[in-house]
């Protein structure tokens, strides 16, 4: 019996424990547990962040505002140049004659002035008719020499680099790499055969002498610069050309030297029979005027004429200064595509030059974030190339336009190095945080801590054992993740962290 008493006394006593252990489970177990994060004060600051590239502050690509042919390198891929160097020129024979043809009409323009206003006498009426006389005869030997020396050119030194060369078929005895500037010297070539036939007709018949040689004088300048063309082509593919099985390095030497020989002496003539025929026209002019005497008109109109010949002047001597390619700013060149004897097109890059001012650098910030930057906001930055580095800086540019990339809108930024470094190259990728906006003594809370629902944002307090939410006023965010508070807390307070994060 007394066993059976304490066998229910302890049945009971494991009941007890059962009903009270199954209590505190389905009772007590029945709360809720809960973290919390107190709202602070302190200093938070919003930040925008970004991929971007070096590149210099100044960069400059440009090249011959003239055609020709490249006669002159002076520098190198790599060299550092000043600004106002000359990196390299054309050739420039026909342009200087040029030139020295517009001095010699503005000279002739000012004397013809000079003889409206100054009246004349019948005894100087008789020296400027001898004048006349003299300088017609100057000038048809200027015409006979510019002929004997371009038949010289043509005939004797350049028809040696042809097959046939006074014949529809003629062609070069060279092999010239470029295929299109060949061909192009042996069309000039047939053409300038019957301007040759044409042109010794003219100076040989009875009448030449003694008649008026200007308008023969006139066609000759023009034979002459055709003739200048067609030499500097051919010394220009002299230049390309390679010594070979079938010519020697001596031979293209050779060959050079007396095409060289040959530019000269057309260039000579031609500026001999330019100083002639303006010669001439100055005594014309000189005796028309004392015959007919000068009105005021007359000497106004002579007055236009000495300033549209200065206007010549002009215009010639910026086309010579045109054949040079001439730095611009001081840096080092980063493009070097001029090569002597190449032919070069007006307006086609051939030098590229990165200044002496440093690097900054480029960037793209999305629509979304581009109202938070302001000029002159403080930047931080990461390269790549130079890792556990950080370099510091500022924006200085933000785009007014926007950049569209495959749909995608951006707004280009640039921002300068507070501190130059002589290691920076162009290129480097940079990693990029700006700081935007920074505020002290604000309430802050982190991200996690806020409910945001179509109803607004909200964080959730404990009042007793209930849960209940309250609305909040949001500020700024860090990249950290904490959110500024602008009202709806107090310092201090205890909120629900609903994200439970620690």
């Amino acid at each position: 019996m007394l066993t059976f008493l304490k066998s229910k006394w302890v049945l009971g006593m494991i009941a007890l424990i059962f009903l009270g252990g199954g209590y505190w489970f389905f009772v007590r177990s029945s709360g809720t547990s809960y973290q919390f994060v107190t709202v602070t004060q302190g200093t938070i600051t919003e930040t925008v962040s970004a991929t971007g590239n070096t590149a210099p502050v100044q960069s400059v690509a440009f090249g011959f505002q003239n055609a020709g042919t490249i006669a002159h390198v002076y520098y190198n891929l790599g060299d550092r140049v000043n600004a106002g160097a000359v990196i390299a020129s054309l050739d420039t024979a026909n342009l200087s004659a040029a030139l020295e043809q517009a001095q010699a009409n503005l000279a002739a323009a000012q004397a013809n002035l000079a003889g409206l206003t100054a009246g004349t006498r019948p005894e100087q009426l008789a020296i400027d008719q001898s004048a006349v006389m003299q300088d017609e005869a100057a000038l048809a030997n200027a015409v006979a020499s510019a002929y004997a020396a371009s038949d010289t050119a043509i005939h004797t030194d350049a028809d040696q680099l042809f097959t046939n060369p006074r014949t529809s078929n003629a062609a070069l005895a060279l092999i010239v790499p470029d295929a299109n500037l060949a061909n192009q010297i042996v069309r000039e070539r047939v053409a300038l055969e019957p301007i040759l036939t044409s042109w010794n007709s003219q100076i040989t018949v009875p009448s030449f002498s003694s008649g008026d040689p200007a308008v023969v004088a006139a066609q000759s300048a023009q034979h002459l610069m055709q003739i200048g063309t067609f030499l500097n082509d051919l010394a220009a593919a002299l230049t390309e050309t390679q010594p070979s099985a079938s010519v020697s390095a001596a031979t293209l030497s050779a060959y050079g030297s007396t095409i060289s020989a040959a530019r000269t002496s057309v260039v000579t003539v031609l500026t001999a029979l330019t100083s002639a025929q303006t010669t001439l026209i100055s005594a014309k002019g000189t005796l028309a005027l004392a015959q007919a005497g000068s009105t005021s008109q007359e000497i106004a109109a002579q007055q236009a004429q000495v300033e549209q010949a200065q206007a010549g002047v002009a215009n010639a001597e910026a086309n010579l200064q045109n054949a040079q390619i001439t730095a611009p700013i001081s840096g080092v060149l980063t493009q070097q595509d001029a090569k002597v004897g190449q032919q070069a097109s007006p307006d086609v890059p051939l030098v590229s030059i990165i200044g002496n001012n440093g690097f900054e650098v480029d960037t793209g910030v999305s629509d979304t974030d581009i109202g938070k930057l302001s000029l002159g906001d403080k930047v931080t930055m990461t390269l790549d190339a130079f890792p556990n580095e950080t370099f510091t800086g500022s924006v200085f540019y933000i785009a007014p336009a926007e950049t569209n990339t495959q749909g995608v809108i951006s707004y280009q930024v640039k921002i300068s190095f507070d501190k130059s470094d002589p290691r920076l190259k162009s290129g480097l990728t940079a990693n990029i945080t700006i700081q935007t906006k920074q505020k002290d003594n604000v309430f802050i809370l982190p991200q996690y801590a806020i409910l945001q629902n179509d109803s607004g944002t909200f964080v959730e307090t404990l009042a007793g054992k209930t849960a209940t939410t309250s609305p909040v006023t949001l500020g700024i965010q860090d990249q950290n993740g904490n959110v500024e508070i602008l009202s709806g807390v107090t310092l201090g307070e205890q909120v629900i962290n609903i994200g439970l994060k620690q």
